[in-house]
């Protein structure tokens, strides 16, 4: 597995949908969780993105597939990176 932070924004339609339901966050967690994506901390944040997502995916395919589908929505725009923890970086390094 690999970790992703995922930044999203709403769109317009976004923040209607989620003023008129907030709990919709939830619900769509739980679609990506069958996605097989697991979302390991999620933030609301000031700035210029609204949520900022720390993801566990089996693969790159994976998360792109979860973003694609997102977007596609209308309601959310994604910028996805992949991460990788300092020491496994360290590591990466030595070899």
């Amino acid at each position: 597995m690999a970790i992703y932070l995922m930044f999203t924004t709403l769109t317009s339609e976004g923040r209607k949908t989620l003023r008129e339901k907030p709990e919709r966050i939830k619900e769509v967690n739980k679609e990506v969780e069958k996605m097989g994506v697991k979302i390991l901390h999620q933030y609301a944040v000031l700035g210029p993105y609204d949520f900022v997502n720390i993801l566990d995916a089996p693969s790159n395919e994976v998360i792109s597939k979860v973003a694609v589908e997102l977007s596609s929505r209308g309601t959310i725009q994604t910028m996805t990176l992949a991460i990788i923890p300092v020491d496994e970086f360290i590591q990466i390094l030595k070899k």
